[in-house]
């Protein structure tokens, strides 16, 4: 618009110094006689100049003001984009920490929700073995109930059946309970040169008193009996005959054989029952058909041992079974006393205790039936 007034004001035509239009008041105008004709034509002309001039003035003005008013505006309405891109900055970031929060918290419940799932299985894996761990002492448990109930349905203690109640039985009969698997074709325990040709004779013939110390410390431990050595049941039994009775040459496999007694993890079989198995350690640990591996002396071996699931078998001499056997025996009855498996009374249980122990005393001075 600026350009189009200026050509436009380079195109009009000069104009003249301004006249006046109207007479003043006080004077009057006479109209001139001579000349009138050209005199009207010329300020006809010069009014139309100045109205143009006017015109054009007062469009200038307008233009120049709405040019100022659409400044104003333009720069109202960048200053409101600048703004308004200011806050959409600030809104985007806003939206990319609520991202990047939102996917750091959808990783941590995953991660919460996997450590859940893995706890979860832990136990659910730890709890399905304690419940197999449980129904196997459970049938273990009914096993040994059902047995009790047999011996106490077939026996009485007028007549008692001897086939029946272990502690009863003849040494040469008496047999391992759980863990001390043996063949019973050819296993015996201990027994001394008069029981092997003569019926053992009742209990009652026999001569015997109780010894008062010995008697009052079975009954603290009946009390509350235990396996633990610290009593001082156990303990007199430990050093007195289980200790001595496991003593052999070869200490650390002694050592051994004790500890899995103790835990009723030992397996004792004939040689001849089965094929040589792989062992896993070296032929002189274990000696062979011809030689004891507690021992250490060349003896014929009928027995071997294995300690727990290792897999490796140890010869045994016929001597050093019918130790170990004499001290299965004693407690394999223990334990049944401890389980509440035995329903006797305090010294007859006393009493089968004394002849475990004299079984022990007499297989660790080396006495032991020949067919063993």
């Amino acid at each position: 618009s600026q350009v189009t007034f200026e050509e436009d004001t380079q195109k009009q035509p000069a104009v003249g110094p301004w006249k006046t239009l109207m007479p003043s008041k006080g004077s009057k105008e006479e109209p001139e006689t001579g000349g009138q004709g050209a005199g009207g034509a010329d300020e006809t002309q010069t009014a139309e100049q100045l109205s143009v001039s006017r015109l054009r003035s007062s469009s200038v003005e307008i233009r120049e003001k709405g040019s100022e008013f659409l400044k104003e505006e333009l720069h109202k309405a960048q200053k409101e984009l600048k703004l308004k891109d200011k806050e959409c900055e600030r809104l985007s970031k806003v939206r990319e920490q609520l991202e990047q929060e939102l996917e750091e918290l959808t990783a941590s419940l995953f991660e919460e929700a996997h450590k859940m799932v893995r706890e979860a299985n832990t136990k659910q894996a730890a709890s399905e073995k304690q419940l197999r761990e449980a129904r196997g002492k459970i049938d273990m448990l009914q096993a040994e109930v059902t047995a009790l109930k047999t011996l106490v349905i077939t026996s009485t203690p007028s007549s008692p059946n001897r086939e029946l109640h272990p502690q009863l039985q003849s040494p040469s009969k008496a047999g391992f309970r759980k863990g001390h698997g043996r063949n019973k074709s050819t296993s015996s325990a201990v027994v001394s040169a008069a029981s092997q040709n003569a019926a053992p004779e009742p209990v009652s013939h026999e001569h015997k008193e109780v010894d008062s110390i010995l008697f009052a410390e079975f009954q603290a431990w009946k009390e509350s009996p235990t396996l633990h050595k610290s009593c001082s049941f156990l303990d007199r039994i430990y050093r007195e005959d289980v200790g001595p009775c496991l003593d052999f040459t070869k200490q650390e496999l002694s050592e051994l054989v004790r500890v899995a007694v103790e835990q009723n993890t030992l397996t004792i079989e004939p040689v001849a029952s089965q094929a040589l198995p792989v062992v896993k350690v070296s032929a002189e640990e274990c000696g062979g058909p011809k030689k004891c591996a507690l021992s250490g002396l060349p003896r014929t071996c009928k027995h071997r041992i294995m300690l727990g699931d290792s897999g490796n078998y140890y010869y045994i001499s016929p001597s050093c079974r019918a130790r170990i056997t004499a001290v299965c025996n004693f407690f394999t009855y223990i334990r049944y006393i401890q389980q509440g498996l035995v329903r006797q009374d305090v010294e007859l249980m006393f009493w089968e205790v004394m002849r475990l122990r004299r079984e022990m005393s007499l297989a660790k001075l080396g006495f032991y039936p020949s067919e063993m």
